[in-house]
């Protein structure tokens, strides 16, 4: 039978532990409040304003029209003109660019004689959720684009069918298969999770059975004791990277088509920048439970904030500037640019040196807060 004030001093009881243990009750109210905000301000999977390069044979009334046409379509937003076609295809390559433009020479007479001249349009369709909306809007953009610029003898061009013909080419996965931007990207979000929590619960389960104390006792260093910590996981993160590119191969039938020996020497740094992280969650968490919650504090905005689930250009401004700040954004740029594109070196390069900065800034702290756990 229940009697009131047994079941008020369990009550009070349970408000005392959740008070004591700040840390959790913190992500108790944390955590929904940051779903709300993501979810609701952050995620949106209709992306608009995409970089948009043109490259263009010629500057006449009809080529500035059409060019007006797709920016009012607000899904491009022009942001370079290069002169060759070659620098087009870098800024594709670099990921600085979503969409080229290619306006052929003699665009306007062949208007003017009614050839009908192809407007061709290339998409970086690696990510086909991010190029799907803006692809959709150019189906009809040729029938109106140039309604104030056929006029006089031309007037009868704006029937059907249109004065000129656009053709799109989907680069890098033209058929616009999701498992060849989501299998790549799963890579960088397993090794996020299992390396954040492994390194964390390795330092915390030292605390809880009372190994630490045997550990300060030696005369190792804290960095020693850092490197000790994280090098295992590193052969672990590399196996499982090889599991990971094996299944994609012969599974999933991902093209590979960019150098893996560069993948492999890249991953390095990612891989140490999330044990860096573990082991800094490490010395902030008293047991392997608050480690376990931590982690996947910092794994729900890793993961929606980063463009593995969600176009990372249809976020926000400010949402983009949060994402850069987690490791996984910038290694999905790396190994989808290496398998899909093909991208050297030269062009992960801008997706590297964040890499290398986040690993140093983080370890600063790991050795930091260390050095104060020790005290």
């Amino acid at each position: 039978m229940l009697t009131w004030h047994r079941f008020l001093a369990v009550l009070i009881k349970e408000f005392v532990q959740m008070r004591r243990d700040r840390l959790t009750f913190a992500m108790m109210i944390g955590v929904p409040i940051m779903q709300l905000v993501l979810f609701g301000y952050a995620i949106n999977s209709d992306p608009k304003r995409l970089p948009t390069a043109v490259v263009s044979a010629e500057s006449s009334p009809f080529a500035r029209s059409f060019v007006q046409a797709l920016e009012n379509t607000d899904y491009y937003r022009v942001v370079a003109q290069p002169r060759t076609v070659d620098e087009a295809d870098a800024l594709v390559a670099t990921g600085q660019v979503q969409f080229v433009i290619h306006i052929p020479e003699d665009f306007s007479r062949g208007i003017q004689r009614g050839d009908r001249p192809v407007l061709l349009v290339e998409a970086d369709a690696s990510d086909p959720a991010a190029t799907g909306p803006a692809v959709s809007a150019l189906t009809a953009l040729n029938l109106h684009a140039l309604d104030n610029d056929l006029t006089g003898s031309l007037a009868a061009q704006k029937a059907v069918p249109a004065a000129f013909e656009v053709r799109v080419h989907r680069r890098y996965n033209p058929e616009g298969i999701t498992q060849y931007n989501i299998v790549p990207g799963l890579m960088g979000v397993v090794l996020t999770m299992t390396m954040i929590m492994m390194t964390s619960i390795a330092m915390t389960r030292e605390r809880e059975r009372g190994t630490m104390e045997n550990l300060l006792a030696t005369p190792v260093s804290p960095f020693e004791v850092m490197l000790g910590k994280i090098v295992p996981y590193i052969l672990v993160g590399y196996v499982q990277v090889a599991v990971i590119l094996l299944a994609a191969k012969f599974l999933f039938q991902i093209p590979m088509v960019g150098s893996l020996t560069l993948l492999t020497g890249v991953v390095v740094l990612f891989i140490a920048a999330n044990l860096a992280i573990g082991f800094t969650f490490s010395t902030i968490a008293k047991s392997q439970m608050q480690a376990m919650q931590m982690t996947m504090f910092f794994f729900l905005p890793s993961i929606l904030l980063s463009g593995f689930m969600f176009p990372f250009r249809g976020m926000p401004v400010w949402a983009q500037w949060l994402g850069e700040v987690f490791p996984l954004t910038h290694f999905l740029r790396i190994v989808r640019g290496i398998l899909l594109k093909g991208s050297t070196a030269t062009d992960i390069l801008p997706s590297v040196w964040p890499l290398a900065l986040i690993l140093t800034v983080v370890s600063i702290a790991a050795m930091r807060r260390y050095n104060r756990t020790l005290d």
